[in-house]
């Protein structure tokens, strides 16, 4: 199950926060704190899964005979495009790999949403964020991976607007536009 969806700039700014699990406000502001720390100040070389911090790793007491409760919190798994990071909060029964993937077709899904998706996109056009990622997930499980189902069912809702465009210049003029080479990886050997 994944508990938890966020979406940080370079600066640690939330730009998308969706959990999946009930949490008190005060620790769902720690956690988000901590992981981009962490997720933060690992190098580009290193592994994108990491254990989750204590504050939530074992919310539950550990039942008679040692072992965790299966859908316990326990993995971190993340990829950084360009000005952003993608982070999903998830339980051990879910594989590292498949969200790594479902990173991607979210990140690819936005990128064809919006043409060029950029930081400024998720900022103006959160409802679409919000469509896009439900059409996905839905109460902590992936419902649907297939790119062209989410793209097509984000439009079907019209919840895809125009940019704005910042008078003078064009989203580009900011130095924070990503194309799908910059931002969705692909054609940069990263698998």
């Amino acid at each position: 199950m994944i508990n938890a969806v966020l979406v940080f700039n370079n600066s640690g700014q939330p730009r998308l926060t969706k959990f999946y699990t009930q949490l008190d406000t005060s620790v769902q502001q720690r956690l988000i704190s901590e992981i981009f720390t962490l997720v933060s100040h690992r190098p580009a070389s290193a592994c994108n899964f990491l254990p989750l911090p204590p504050l939530l790793a074992s919310p539950s007491p550990t039942p008679p005979g040692g072992q965790p409760h299966a859908d316990t919190p326990s993995l971190i798994t993340y990829r950084h495009y360009a000005t952003l990071y993608f982070i999903l909060i998830s339980t051990s029964t879910e594989s590292p790999l498949a969200l790594l993937d479902l990173i991607q077709v979210f990140v690819e899904a936005l990128d064809r949403l919006f043409e060029n998706v950029c930081e400024l996109d998720l900022i103006f056009n959160f409802e679409t964020l919000h469509a896009c990622l439900g059409e996905m997930v839905v109460g902590g499980v992936v419902v649907e991976t297939g790119l062209e189902k989410v793209v097509g069912g984000v439009r079907e809702k019209g919840r895809v607007r125009m940019r704005r465009e910042v008078q003078g210049m064009g989203m580009g003029g900011l130095g924070m536009g990503v194309g799908v080479e910059g931002l969705a990886g692909i054609g940069r050997g990263w698998r």
